[in-house]
């Protein structure tokens, strides 16, 4: 597969580079909250049901409630009813390889906030 310079995604096109960046701060926008990142993370490694999810990520069972659903409905997510049980799993395998990218960039960063150059850091200062 043949890597894309950033900057030949977006063409000339205004309508086209305006969809573009609105599309992609929707999904930041989606993975803004650490509470939806740390669910992501907990679903990485398979489908849990909602039960398992507030043991793991430690909110409110409305506040989970709430971050699910924005994951869901965003198509991050889907689910599934057995019984009165609810389970979630990854729907989108590119929002998770994207969130595994930067949480590990920003993990690595602040175990060795020194080791890499200015150039090579997400954050400016950790």
């Amino acid at each position: 597969m043949e890597t894309m310079h950033p900057s030949a995604v977006v063409s000339d096109d205004s309508a086209q580079s305006q969809r573009v960046f609105e599309m992609a701060a929707e999904l930041f926008g989606v993975l803004s909250t650490p509470i939806r990142l740390h669910i992501l993370s907990s679903l990485c490694n398979g489908e849990r049901s909602v039960s398992e999810l507030l043991e793991q990520v430690g909110t409110t069972q409305p506040n989970l409630s709430q971050h699910l659903s924005v994951l869901y409905q965003s198509g991050i997510l889907a689910k599934r009813k057995e019984g009165a049980q609810v389970f979630y799993r990854v729907q989108s395998e590119r929002a998770v390889t994207l969130c595994r990218s930067v949480c590990t960039q920003v993990a690595i960063e602040l175990d060795e906030p020194m080791q890499l150059p200015a150039s090579e850091r997400l954050l400016a200062r950790v």
